[in-house]
């Protein structure tokens, strides 16, 4: 597939503002996945070339997050391997499972956690007592959402920052943080099968890239400059976009 410079160019800001929203609330899909699909994508393309581009700003967001000390890879030591093979096992089950009964389970899911964040009342910056071991059902945690967002992916940084809120008491921008590191690996264990697979248009993915960079690093910025203030209410606005969309266009 080819495009002209001016789609490329257009593409490059969509990659901006995709990476922007993704690195303070997740979601940036939502904003990537349909222009890739209305400039004449595949949808199995696209969704790999939207892993590819959203790799780099997730990266970019979660670099900024561990250099600015909201991030402790210690806590991720298992969570990250587990997440990447949870994810690439997602992806290659995706070719022979049944996804339908995701299209309102999906939804659901992402409406209590709108509701979640828009009306519990002890969502601050601080850290809270763990309701679980964080050893143990970290890791369970990220292999078992890394699968799902390998399967489909909407939701995939709501369901992780509301983890580590509710289950492990982190705050709310240590808990965006944590979920950059997560998210990011559960990119790279998708592509792992995606990139062999032919399942990417690189050109388009470069574009974009170059947008991911900017905006992943100006959203993780915005989301330390500004934590639960920012972040809760566009979790909510990005989890009920999400559920809307998933609902009216599956």
């Amino acid at each position: 597939m080819s495009f002209d410079l001016t789609i490329l160019v257009a593409l490059g800001f969509v990659g901006l503002l995709a990476g922007f929203v993704d690195a303070i609330a997740g979601g940036g899909g939502l904003i990537a996945l349909p222009v890739l699909l209305s400039v004449g994508i595949p949808p199995v393309t696209a969704f790999g070339t939207n892993k590819l581009q959203s790799v780099v700003g997730t990266a970019i967001a979660a670099f900024t997050y561990w250099r600015k000390g909201f991030v402790s890879l210690q806590l991720l030591a298992l969570a990250i391997p587990l997440t990447f093979v949870g994810s690439f096992l997602g992806a290659l089950a995706v070719k022979s499972i049944d996804t339908s009964v995701l299209q309102y389970a999906v939804p659901v899911a992402l409406i209590a956690v709108a509701v979640y964040f828009a009306f519990a009342p002890k969502l601050t910056d601080e850290d809270s007592q763990a309701r679980l071991s964080t050893v143990i059902f970290v890791p369970v945690m990220g292999f078992a959402i890394g699968f799902y967002d390998g399967i489909l992916g909407p939701g995939t940084g709501s369901f992780l920052t509301l983890g580590f809120v509710t289950l492990f008491g982190l705050g709310v921008t240590r808990a965006a943080g944590h979920t950059k590191v997560l998210n990011l690996t559960s990119n790279i264990g998708a592509l792992a099968l995606f990139i062999p697979s032919g399942n990417v248009v690189l050109p388009v993915a470069i574009a974009m890239i170059i947008g991911q960079i900017v905006g992943g690093y100006l959203g993780a910025l915005t989301g330390i400059r500004f934590g639960a203030r920012l972040i809760r209410p566009l979790v909510v606005l990005v989890s009920i976009a999400l559920a809307i969309k998933l609902l009216l266009f599956p």
